[in-house]
């Protein structure tokens, strides 16, 4: 799966869910106070879901979430150490 593929479905899901104009890529969802602890859980329940991946608990780091680049970078990751 492409990475631009990736980003997009995260992007639109995150825009489906707060309420924002336009998320850039880079910009840190958790700093700029979109995303609760219930949000939080409700993405890496998208992202298992979506992507076929499974996120372990040390995959549970904020850096890995917190942005729309780090967190299509860490779908990438997982879906190579998978073999897709």
């Amino acid at each position: 799966m492409k990475y631009s593929t990736i980003s997009n479905d995260i992007k639109d899901f995150l825009s489906d869910h707060i309420n924002i104009e336009e998320l850039q890529l880079d910009e840190d969802i958790f700093q700029l106070g979109y995303v609760n602890s219930l949000f939080a859980m409700q993405l890496v329940m998208f992202v298992e879901k979506k992507f076929g991946i499974k996120v372990e608990n040390e995959d549970l780091e904020i850096t890995n979430f917190n942005t729309v680049c780090n967190l299509s970078t860490f779908v990438t990751k997982k879906l190579e150490i998978q073999g897709e």
